[in-house]
Order: C-alpha cells, then structure tokens, then sequence
C-alpha cells in the first residue's frame, strides 16, 4: 500500500476520485437527481424521514422563530416510527415535498461517526492508507465529515445496552464539538440536503459501499478529533460501551 500512496492508482488517486464522485453527487442533486440519490439511500437501508429545509433571509421552513437548527430537522414529531426504506412512500415525499429535505433515523441499521471536516479529511487518508475498509461518508459545507457505519443495535434487554460519552442527540449537539456519536435516538442529514446560505450537504462515497463495523474506524477517528483540538488522544474514552 505505502509504495503506491504517491501513485496516481494510489491513496491520493483514491481521494481524488471520492472527491471528484461527491462533487458529481452534488451536481446530480442541482440537476433533478435529487429523487434517484434519496430512493438509493434507502434502498442500502438507511430509514428516511422529510425534513425542513431552508427559507429566504436564513430561516427554516418550520417558521419557528429563532429555529436553532434551521433546515437540520425533521418536520413530525413522529419522527422515528415514519422513518422508512420503502421506495413507493419516500418518491411520494421526494414529489409532493420538492423542497425538503431528508432525516436518516441512526439506531436502527446504521450509526454515523461525525467529525469536524479537518479531522475527518485527515482520518479518511489515516483509514486508506491502512487499508481499512470505509463506507459511506458525507460532507456538510458548514465543516462536518460523516462516516456511516453498521449500528450497535438496540437488544431486546435493555440492560445489554451501554451508552458512551460520545453519544450525541439533537439536542446535545452542542456539547459535542469534536467526535459524535449518533446512534440511538438521533438523526442526521442524508443528502442530497440544502442548508442556509448556499450550503449542502453530499455524498463523498456513497450508499452502494457496504457499512462497517464502527470498531474499525474509532481509534482513528478519534485521534485525529484529538489532534484537532490540540489535545492528546484518549483511547479509553472512546472506548465501546461494555456489555454484560
């Protein structure tokens, strides 16, 4: 692998590649693929729900004032019974809502690792090079990297599951600068989706690259999180949750 790193077949012909496929999953949402790249997101499993999107002047959909997270989140309460992978209902939002945009409940089949966009830049190289395996990411122009992944799965006992610290939920986003854990409970942005201010969110590496096991990715993952703080990595915090 190291000898063919600097090689246009190698690591940077690589993310030359991923970038220049998120830049075309971009386009084929501004020209009308919008629907295809939503129904193939289900179609790999992850369970969608409408969302906001934005209004002129900053604002959200929602008319809330003050929304404090404009265009990020979903539009029913309801959220995660309504998530679904079933293409008949998800081309019936995508048409009767052009404008919105799309939730992908995690918890269920997936869970998202969320870095700020350095760290996951430099972590992305970090996993090539190593030769693990990545599935899909995305990238949000207001500086966030997502890394999809297999889920921990929500066991029948309750007292099977253990939570981590980096757990995070929509309305902990806040305390969550670095790593976040989106799991249980949570949700994030499935492209093709418009935010504020000309910003989008798209695909790097899309849901055709099968989900991994988010043990691969963490130590990482979480040292380049370190690194971007200025901090040095603690590998026990980011530990998996122990199981009885």
């Amino acid at each position: 692998m190291s000898a063919d790193v600097g090689g246009p077949t190698g690591l940077q012909g690589k993310l030359s590649q991923w970038l220049r496929g998120g830049r075309r999953s971009k386009e084929a949402a501004d020209d009308g693929g919008r629907e295809a790249l939503l129904v193939a997101a289900a179609g790999a499993g992850l369970p969608l729900a409408p969302a906001a999107h934005p209004a002129p002047g900053y604002r959200c959909s929602c008319d809330r004032v003050g929304c404090p997270t404009p265009a990020r989140h979903p539009v029913s309460f309801a959220w995660q019974t309504q998530s679904t992978t079933d293409r008949a209902q998800i081309e019936r939002w995508a048409r009767h809502q052009p404008q919105a945009n799309f939730i992908t409940a995690t918890g269920m089949v997936h869970d998202v690792l969320d870095l700020p966009l350095e760290a996951g830049r430099e972590a992305l190289e970090r996993l090539l090079a190593s030769g693990i395996e990545v599935g899909p990411v995305a990238e949000s122009d207001d500086g966030r990297l997502m890394f999809f992944t297999l889920t921990r799965g929500t066991p029948e006992d309750e007292d099977e599951w253990w939570p981590c610290e980096l757990d995070c939920h929509p309305e902990t986003m806040d305390e969550h600068p670095g790593l976040r854990w989106h799991c249980r409970g949570s949700y994030v942005l499935v492209p093709p989706a418009r935010l504020p201010g000309d910003q989008s969110v798209h695909w790097v590496r899309g849901p055709e690259h099968p989900l991994p096991d988010p043990l691969s990715l963490l130590e990482i993952l979480t040292d380049a999180c370190a690194r971007y703080a200025g901090e040095e990595p603690d590998h026990a915090s980011a530990a998996w949750p122990l199981r009885r």
